[in-house]
C-alpha cells in the first residue's frame, strides 16, 4: 500500500518507518529542507531506540522515501497521514494552521480516493474542519473525488515508540465509513495478527 506521511517529527517518522517495515511504500513529507536532506542521508534527527536501524533498512531497500513536496507523491496513494505540529496558542488551544494547510494541499492535488488520517494532537471537531478544507479545494478544482477523514490517535511512549508501534495494545480509529475501515484494516493487519487490536469508533 502506498502511504504518505506529512510531518517527520516524533510521531510521523516512527509511523512512516514502521509502516515501511511492514512492506508498505511510504513517503514522508516535511517542509524543512535541511531535515529532509539529513533523512535522505539516513541521519535520524531524534533519538529513539531501534528507529535509526528501521529507517536506514527501509530507505536502502526503497520502501521509505523523504521529500519536501507533497504534490507529486499523492498519485496512487491510498492513505495520507497528517502528523504535523499543533503548537499551543496563547490561550492554550491548539493551533491548527498546519493541519488545515495540509488539508488544503491534499484537496488541491489528490488524484483518487484517499483516506486522510489525523495523527496530530487535535481537539474534537478537527475532522470536520479538515473535511471542509479538502472539499473546498476539490470544489475550486471542479473535480469530484471521494475521500474520508478519520481520527487515528497515537499512544507512543518515548524510549519505546518503535516497540509500541510494532506491537500495539490497541489501534483506535474513528470513522463512520466502511470504505475507510476496510483500507485501514488492511494497513494495520500485520500489527494484529495474533489478536484483533483494531478498535473502530464512530467519528
Amino acid at each position: 500500500m502506498k502511504v504518505v506521511i506529512v510531518g517527520t517529527g516524533y510521531v510521523g517518522l516512527v509511523t512512516g518507518a514502521c509502516f515501511a517495515e511492514m512492506g508498505n511504500h511510504v513517503i514522508c513529507v516535511d517542509a524543512d529542507r535541511e531535515k529532509v536532506a539529513r533523512l535522505n542521508r539516513c541521519e535520524v534527527p531524534i533519538y529513539e531506540p531501534g528507529l535509526e536501524q528501521v529507517v536506514e533498512r527501509n530507505f536502502r531497500r526503497g520502501s521509505l522515501e523523504f521529500t519536501e513536496d507533497l504534490r507529486p507523491v499523492l498519485d496512487g496513494a491510498q492513505v495520507a497521514i497528517i502528523a504535523v505540529g499543533t503548537p499551543p496558542r496563547e490561550d492554550g488551544s491548539a493551533d491548527l494552521r498546519y493541519v488545515l494547510e495540509v488539508a488544503r494541499v491534499l484537496g488541491k492535488h489528490m488524484t483518487g480516493y484517499l483516506v486522510i488520517a489525523d495523527k496530530s494532537t487535535v481537539p474534537v471537531g478537527t475532522a470536520e474542519k479538515v473535511e471542509a478544507e479538502v472539499t473546498k479545494a476539490l470544489t475550486t478544482r471542479g473535480v469530484n473525488i471521494s475521500f474520508d477523514v478519520v481520527s487515528n490517535p497515537e499512544f507512543l511512549k518515548e524510549g519505546k515508540a518503535v516497540e509500541d508501534f510494532m506491537r500495539p495494545d490497541r489501534v483506535v480509529i474513528g470513522t463512520n465509513s466502511d470504505r475507510a475501515r476496510n483500507v485501514l484494516s488492511e494497513l494495520y493487519e500485520p500489527f494484529s495478527r495474533t489478536r484483533d487490536k483494531l478498535m473502530f469508533m464512530g467519528a
